[in-house]
C-alpha cells in the first residue's frame, strides 16, 4: 500500500486530496496543525468508511513539531511514496498589495508557504529516498507565475496583485526548481501545481468545486516513471497541456 504525508489537509483542497487518495488506496497521514480541527477532519473521514487514515499533528513552521511527526511517520512505515506540501496562508488582510501589506505579513506568509514547505520535505526526504518512486508536490499559484503577472495581455493582470501571497508562491516555485535539480538524477518527480481558483475558506467561497482541484493535484502526486520533474503546471491556466511559464 503506497502512503502519502499532506500538509494542511483538514479542510479544503488538502481534505478532498486525502479522500480521494484514500479512494485509490493509499494509506493517508492527515497533516493539520490544530489538533481538533484535524480530529474532527478524521472524524469524517471514517464516517464515510475511511479506515487507512491517520492524524498527523504538525506544525509547519515549528522544527520540534516537524520532527515528532517524521518520527510518528517513521514508527508506523519503512518510507514514504508521495508528500503533498498544501499547508498555505495567503498573508494577511485584504487587499494584500505590495503597498498595503504590512512586514510581518509578508515573514508570516513566507514562513508558512516557503520556509515550512522546505522544513518538512527536509524532515521526510530520508522516508522519501526510501520509496521506488517518490513524489513531492508543492501547491502553488499562477499568481506566483513573473511571467504572468507581468504580462499585460494575461486576463487577470488587472485582478489584485496579492503581493504577499503571490510573492511568496513565486519563492515557493524557485525552491522547487531547486530541489527537483537536486534530485534530477533519482526516480524523484518533483513538481508545482497551481490547483486553480477554488471554492474554499482560503479563497472565501470564491472559485471552482475542490473536486477538481484535488484531480489536478493527485495526477502530479502520482506520475509514472515517464511524467515530468521541475516543472509549473496549472491546467485552469493552460488546459492542453497544463504547463505555464514561471
Amino acid at each position: 500500500m503506497k502512503s502519502v504525508l499532506i500538509t494542511g489537509a483538514n479542510k479544503g483542497i488538502g481534505f478532498e486530496t486525502a479522500k480521494q487518495l484514500l479512494r485509490k488506496g493509499f494509506y493517508v497521514f492527515l497533516g493539520s496543525r490544530n489538533l481538533q480541527n484535524g480530529l474532527d477532519a478524521l472524524n469524517k473521514l471514517n464516517a464515510e468508511g475511511f479506515t487507512n487514515v491517520e492524524l498527523l499533528q504538525i506544525d509547519v513552521t515549528n522544527d520540534l513539531s516537524v520532527n515528532n511527526a517524521r518520527q510518528k511517520v517513521e514508527a508506523k512505515i519503512d518510507n514514504l511514496d508521495v508528500l503533498i506540501n498544501n499547508a498555505g496562508i495567503n498573508g494577511g488582510k485584504e487587499p494584500y498589495t505590495a503597498l498595503t501589506s504590512e512586514p510581518e505579513e509578508f515573514k508570516n506568509a513566507f514562513d508558512v508557504n516557503v520556509i515550512g514547505t522546505a522544513r518538512v520535505t527536509k524532515a521526510f526526504i530520508g522516508l522519501l529516498k526510501k520509496a521506488d518512486a517518490p513524489r513531492i508536490v508543492n501547491l502553488s499559484t499562477s499568481v506566483g507565475s513573473l511571467s504572468l503577472q507581468s504580462d499585460t495581455n494575461w486576463p487577470a493582470y488587472n485582478y489584485a496583485k496579492y503581493a504577499v501571497y503571490a510573492s511568496s508562491k513565486a519563492a515557493l516555485n524557485m525552491y522547487t526548481i531547486h530541489l527537483a535539480y537536486e534530485l534530477k538524477d533519482t526516480n524523484f518527480k518533483i513538481n508545482a501545481v497551481c490547483p486553480g481558483l477554488t471554492a474554499t475558506d482560503f479563497t472565501f467561497g470564491n472559485g471552482g468545486d475542490v473536486e477538481t482541484a484535488a484531480k489536478r493535484v493527485i495526477k502530479y502526486a502520482t506520475l509514472n516513471e515517464d511524467g515530468p520533474s521541475g516543472k509549473f503546471f496549472s491546467e485552469e491556466t493552460n488546459p492542453e497541456t497544463g504547463e505555464i511559464s514561471w
